[in-house]
């Protein structure tokens, strides 16, 4: 969260407007109750300013800093507000004493709820300019609905940085578009550019081109300004440990359909092929892994990742007698320790940028990825792969013949 400095604090005293800043003198009386009231609505942000409220305790209503003596007691009195079970589901929030003016200020800083709507007591408490209202039942659906969003997958967040000069428009117009569409729809379609990218979920909507993730992900010019762990870590060791000697290494970065080629590649130019001339009288080729379930197994990790909270890449370590692929990002949903890569058992973190890669053919089923590797490393004679997942990571691991 983003910290003020005391000069914008006082900006924010002095102009914010009135629905985004709350004024207490003290903690006497009723205001303790009334705080908890600001808190809720703040963190409902009915007006959608999606921007945090303040509440200034040493601060009149008429914007004068008065000061008060801001104790820890008094510091922890108003934290304790966010978890003491009044107000439901708790807040995100921060509380710290500042100097302005020189004087003493308690400051509580309340972030807009990402599941609203938020009760205080059980009221559901909004701004309506300078004052606190209970929410009328067009407000609550409102909250309700401004929640549906918020639990949209991760893949469908807007990155508010971003537009649609971040986005490779030649990507998606000459090779999305016509594997998403068939031809004969995309020659009747009338369409402006920004209802295409909206239609696809690219970006946030038509008339609001903020690029989604999965916009920024699939045909974003550098996906890893905004999503720094949005790439794959290459290495081949020539031996059977990670500090062993390496003789080949590559960030894989770029759109996931650029992260795929590249990687693919590389595991095709380390993929020996090993010639039989004396067992029989035909020439007998084999490759040292069967390719196609390596590449189910990465494009999996790259699928199922998450992209969200972390700046760990994708590894991808090749061993002289294993190659290990691990994807940051546990368990999910119906998917747990005990089930995770046996038949049946599917869910998806990332449901729109699977999408995405099936129509640019990464992908042709779901749900059978590992499914395929297996039978392939079988029919190879490999051992069978070893699967494994915790609250963080999963992990995949392809032994040798």
């Amino acid at each position: 969260m983003r910290q003020f400095t005391d000069t914008e604090l006082l900006q924010i005293i002095e102009f914010n407007e009135v629905d985004c800043v709350e004024f207490k003198e003290s903690l006497s009386g009723s205001a303790p109750e009334k705080i908890r009231e600001a808190i809720c609505a703040f963190a409902n942000d009915l007006p959608n300013y999606e921007k945090p409220g303040f509440i200034f305790v040493g601060v009149r209503s008429d914007r004068n800093i008065v000061g008060l003596s801001v104790t820890d007691q008094l510091l922890l009195q108003l934290a304790d507000m966010k978890t003491d079970g009044n107000i439901v589901p708790p807040p995100t929030l921060t509380v710290e004493k500042r100097l302005l003016q020189g004087k003493e200020v308690a400051v509580i800083k309340v972030e807009p709820s990402n599941s609203p709507p938020v009760r205080c007591r059980g009221a559901i408490h909004i701004r309506t300019g300078p004052r606190r209202d209970i929410a009328t039942a067009q407000d609550e659906r409102i909250l309700n609905e401004k929640r549906r969003y918020g639990d949209r997958p991760f893949d469908l967040y807007p990155i508010r940085s971003s537009g649609i000069s971040d986005l490779n428009l030649a990507l998606f117009s000459y090779e999305y578009l016509p594997k998403a569409f068939s031809a004969e729809i995309l020659d009747a379609n009338d369409r402006s550019l920004n209802e295409q990218l909206a239609a696809t979920k690219m970006i946030t909507a038509a008339d609001d081109p903020t690029a989604t993730v999965l916009g920024i992900l699939t045909i974003g010019k550098m996906p890893q300004d905004f999503l720094p762990g949005a790439y794959v870590q290459f290495l081949r060791i020539d031996g059977n440990e990670l500090a062993d000697d390496i003789i080949d290494n590559l960030q894989v970065q770029g759109a996931i359909s650029d992260q795929i080629r590249r990687l693919d590649d590389k595991l095709i130019a380390h993929n020996r092929i090993a010639v039989d001339i004396t067992s029989g009288p035909i020439e007998k080729r084999t490759a040292l892994y069967p390719i196609e379930a390596v590449q189910q197994i990465t494009r999996n990790a790259i699928m199922h990742r998450t992209y969200e909270g972390t700046n760990a890449p994708v590894h991808v370590y090749w061993y002289n007698d294993r190659i290990e692929i691990v994807s940051p990002g546990g368990v999910f949903g119906t998917i747990t320790a005990e089930n995770f890569g046996n038949p049946g058992f599917i869910d998806y973190r990332n449901p729109n940028l699977a999408e995405a890669m099936r129509t640019f053919g990464f992908v042709q089923r779901f749900g059978v990825g590992i499914r395929i590797a297996r039978r392939l490393l079988a029919e190879a004679e490999h051992p069978a792969p070893k699967f494994e997942i915790d609250s963080t990571h999963a992990s995949a691991t392809i032994y040798a013949r």
